[in-house]
């Protein structure tokens, strides 16, 4: 396993990051199964952990803080706020007053006194950054966080943060948790260059692009049952437009991915590990979450941890899908409020 430092932070994590949002109802509710891929990882060399509040309403974070006891001092743990958690007007959102609130929910989840990169899950147009910073300065010096981050923020939004640190004398965003993977590759274009810029890690999310790059889509071939696009599309609408096999974009991918297993075939690997690979090619990128729901998945993603592709295939991969690409809009991961209809009539 190789590691990287976080940004200027100091610290050093994974390439690899065990993303835990299958971990709990939405994906695998075996606790016991969980807490043992969580513990295979840690022995595989991952000292990484991701999670959010969200996910699966609390139990993922649940299930990490069980299997960490005996682990904790060498885990780099990360976990996020924004999303909606239960019913009320005010459990959402980057305000004062609910990661105040929030984060001692988090930290008893979680079972620990503190949080490595606490992340702020997306931007809220609601809540002005200086308050949201504000709060997690105040964290920060309360010692219940080491640092904080943010996640699928637009560039702009990443900027004025850093602004606003400076001059109001706040803690600033080190890390960044930004969508990126072959068939999604519009943050190189502002994303990746700003977190270059001020010195933050880049900590990307969905690297096989929800299964895509697993091959877990196929042309002629029906959703598998097992899937995460079958388990989407039964859940959330709005997301099941990501595994829509019939749509143009869709159908651009179906054809992408046999050629990339073939290219991958060619650089003596498979698709899953080329396409993890080649995340961690970029320079900003400190480290690629792989989100397992099963051991045998697990198995497989680490089995790809020491991969590397040349420079002929990533200019193949290139000319598949060109750099600062959007294959699918419907990957993007973040909708910009202006351009909601009511932001854009009088």
């Amino acid at each position: 396993m190789e590691y990287r430092t976080l940004g200027t932070t100091g610290i050093e994590v994974s390439t690899f990051c065990l993303g835990a949002m299958m971990f709990g109802p939405f994906g695998n509710d075996d606790e016991p199964e969980c807490i043992d891929m969580i513990h295979t990882a840690l022995d595989a060399g991952i000292n990484f952990i991701d999670t959010a509040d969200v996910y699966s309403q609390g139990r993922s974070e649940e299930i990490v803080g069980k299997a960490l006891p005996g682990h904790r001092d060498e885990v780099v743990l990360a976990t996020k706020v924004h999303g909606p958690m239960g019913e009320g007007r005010n459990r959402k959102g980057n305000s004062r007053r609910w990661i105040i609130q929030e984060v001692e929910d988090s930290l008893r989840r979680l079972g620990t006194d503190y949080i490595d990169p606490y992340q702020i899950h997306r931007p809220d147009p609601a809540t002005d950054i200086e308050h949201t910073l504000s709060a997690l300065t105040d964290l920060v010096r309360q010692g219940k966080v080491r640092h904080v981050g943010s996640s699928t923020f637009p560039a702009h939004e990443i900027v004025q943060s850093h602004w606003v640190s400076e001059r109001r004398g706040l803690e600033r965003f080190v890390c960044e948790q930004p969508p990126y993977s072959i068939f999604v590759r519009h943050i190189e274009r502002d994303v990746l260059p700003v977190v270059q810029e001020f010195g933050m890690g880049a900590i990307v999310w969905s690297p096989l692009a929800g299964g895509w790059l697993a091959g877990r889509y196929r042309r002629g071939e029906d959703l598998p049952p097992d899937s995460r696009g079958a388990r989407v599309a039964a859940i959330n609408p709005q997301l099941a437009k990501r595994f829509d096999l019939s749509t143009e974009e869709n159908q651009r991918k179906l054809d992408a991915v046999e050629s990339l297993i073939d290219l991958a075939e060619q650089a003596g690997t498979t698709i899953t590990h080329l396409s993890l690979a080649w995340t961690l090619c970029h320079p900003p990128v400190t480290s690629t979450i792989i989100g397992p729901r099963t051991p045998e998945q697990l198995a497989d993603l680490l089995a790809g941890a020491d991969v590397s592709l040349d420079p002929a295939t990533l200019d193949a991969i290139d000319e598949l899908v060109p750099p600062g690409a959007l294959v699918s809009e419907a990957d993007r991961g973040y909708e910009s409020p202006a351009l909601d209809v009511r932001a854009r009539r009088r």
